[in-house]
């Protein structure tokens, strides 16, 4: 080979994205894959998803209960399932990007079937025959029928997609902000298969209009997911545990070290050839029993960068753990929030606001005080503490803890005054407006709305810098699982609560098809009490945590004997 075509081939090399393929499977070339041009597509298809999905998911508690006669807390925890399973949804499309498939075809699969869901759900909307029969609605005490089990399994899919960072917050803030207002309005005043049939149209709209970019996007090429390795170092560190007590294979030494040297081949991140130093740090050291040189399965086999891999993975769960009560408060604006302003006065003059549109005060609440967080909030905080980050990622996500609490004890003493008015005007069982302003539940949504705010940006921001470069997208991923889970336990906890005040006081708090005759106030009481005790929670975690940067202060080498 000439040496022209030599530098040609170097030259064409350099140029290349490594690890990223372009649509048809062909290496990405830099200046022509990737960059905004590609982004742009992406964040003009989360508009459209994110408007689909919050249309359904800020207004589904209201067409359950009204039109198929779920009882509030039915309604309830329906909609906080399916969120919750849209969340996880969106992890499990993570895991198979990283795993099997990539990015590009999972939102193919995952927008597809979104569409299919929402035909099901405007063709059921639209059909009389699929809907319970119509209840005259004279005095909310009376049960109307509810729909049978067969008609209620329509399912919605969130596409598990993801996007950038700082444009896609706005572009799901801009979303957002059309569902709850324009679409949600539409579902009200139109009907709910206009509704339902706009978020379908909005779907079939972006499959397209995502396909037209496919020949700028910079795909990354599916090396395997994270979760593997998770479950790999943990199955090793287990077996070598138990061999190591039946044989005399054992580690005999523990000694300081500045080092340990391997080859940087072995994951395929640095170049072939070279060797990099890893250290082990002394956190969760039941982990380093996972590099025992005993006979076992070459699966098995773990290096040195895996198993500091998944300690930082672990040492951010109990951090992960106190952020999902948070979300659990989260998820009562989108149903018990909704029913409670469903009851009110949603005029603002001469304006009807449908109650589902009240999410518009935390998105515009959100939009407007972002940038002064990023751009006043934190620059002051960096003056003061004299430091490069100014308020620390786990200070933030104290703050939206301690927030979330005042939300509570908020919505607790505003649900005191609407049962209070409800009772004084005598219209307890009557299906006429009280005479109190919805705008008193909004104080609820502009408070959870700030506690997201801190403390979703602390996460995301926490997990980014703390994890490993292989691990990144798995930690920010958590963010969506504590989500999930936060909306699942919103389910459970209803249901516990009435089963024990049911089985105690012979009267569930969350039971009646009244809303009035609910004890919502002594649930949010319940909800504010255990998000105290999460916070104290959060602090024993977040006093005793060492961030990276000091966490590798103190390293280790192993010393294994084989016998």
């Amino acid at each position: 080979m000439s040496q022209i075509e030599m530098d040609n081939e170097q030259g064409q090399q350099s140029n290349r994205w490594e690890g990223y393929i372009d649509w048809r499977n062909r290496s990405a070339i830099k200046g022509r894959h990737g960059g905004m041009v590609a982004a742009s597509f992406i964040l003009v298809v989360e508009v459209l998803e994110n408007l689909a999905y919050l249309a359904n998911a800020s207004n589904l508690v209201l067409y359950l209960s009204r039109f198929m006669h779920f009882s509030p807390s039915k309604s309830a925890n329906i909609v906080t399932n399916f969120m919750g399973t849209a969340f996880l949804l969106a992890f499990l499309g993570g895991f198979l990007s990283d795993a099997y498939f990539t990015t590009y075809c999972i939102f193919l699969l995952s927008a597809m079937t979104e569409f299919l869901g929402l035909v099901i759900l405007t063709v059921q909307a639209h059909i009389p025959s699929l809907k319970p029969p119509v209840c005259p609605l004279v005095n909310r005490n009376v049960a109307c029928e509810e729909v049978d089990r067969g008609e209620s399994d329509n399912v919605i899919r969130r596409p598990l997609f993801g996007g950038t960072r700082c444009w896609r917050n706005k572009s799901l803030s801009c979303g957002a902000l059309i569902a709850v207002t324009f679409v949600v309005w539409i579902e009200d005043n139109k009907g709910w298969q206009w509704g339902f049939g706009i978020s379908t149209a909005t779907i079939l709209i972006s499959i397209p209009i995502f396909l037209l970019g496919s020949a700028t996007y910079r795909i990354k090429i599916s090396r395997g997911s994270p979760i593997t390795t998770i479950f790999k170092v943990l199955a090793a560190s287990v077996y070598h545990s138990w061999v190591s007590r039946n044989s005399s294979n054992a580690i005999s030494n523990f000694s300081t070290s500045s080092s340990y040297t391997t080859k940087a081949s072995e994951d395929g991140e640095y170049p072939k050839g070279k060797a990099e130093t890893q250290t082990l740090t002394e956190d969760l050291k039941f982990l380093d029993r996972a590099l025992l040189t005993t006979a076992g399965p070459p699966w098995l086999e773990c290096t040195i960068r895996q198993v500091e891999e998944v300690k930082s993975v672990l040492k951010v769960l109990p951090i992960f753990m106190s952020t999902i009560m948070l979300n659990c408060c989260l998820a009562q604006l989108s149903t018990f929030s909704i029913q409670q302003a469903a009851t009110m006065n949603t005029k603002v003059g001469s304006l009807r606001i449908p109650p589902a549109s009240l999410p518009v005060f935390p998105v515009l609440f959100i939009m407007i005080l972002a940038p002064v967080y990023n751009h006043v909030i934190i620059p002051f905080s960096q003056k003061v503490a004299n430091t490069e980050i100014g308020i620390t990622h786990l200070q933030r996500i104290g703050i939206g803890l301690v927030l979330s609490i005042v939300a509570m004890a908020v919505a607790a003493l505003v649900e005191m005054k609407r049962k209070r008015v409800a009772i004084q005007s005598g219209l307890v069982d009557s299906t006429e407006t009280l005479p109190i302003t919805f705008l008193w539940v909004s104080m609820q949504y502009v408070l959870l709305g700030s506690a997201d705010l801190f403390s979703l940006a602390g996460l995301m921001d926490f997990f980014f810098t703390e994890a490993t470069s292989s691990m990144k997208s798995l930690a920010t991923a958590l963010s969506w699982v504590s989500l999930a889970m936060g909306y699942y336990l919103s389910s459970v906890l209803v249901a516990l609560v009435n089963h024990i005040t049911g089985t105690f006081r012979h009267t569930p708090w969350l039971h009646a098809s009244n809303i009035n005759q609910d004890h919502l106030e002594k649930f949010y009481w319940l909800m504010c009490i255990l998000s105290g005790l999460n916070f104290l929670h959060y602090l024993f975690w977040a006093q005793r945590y060492r961030y990276g940067s000091s966490g590798h202060d103190n390293q280790i080498e192993i010393q294994i004997v084989n016998n």
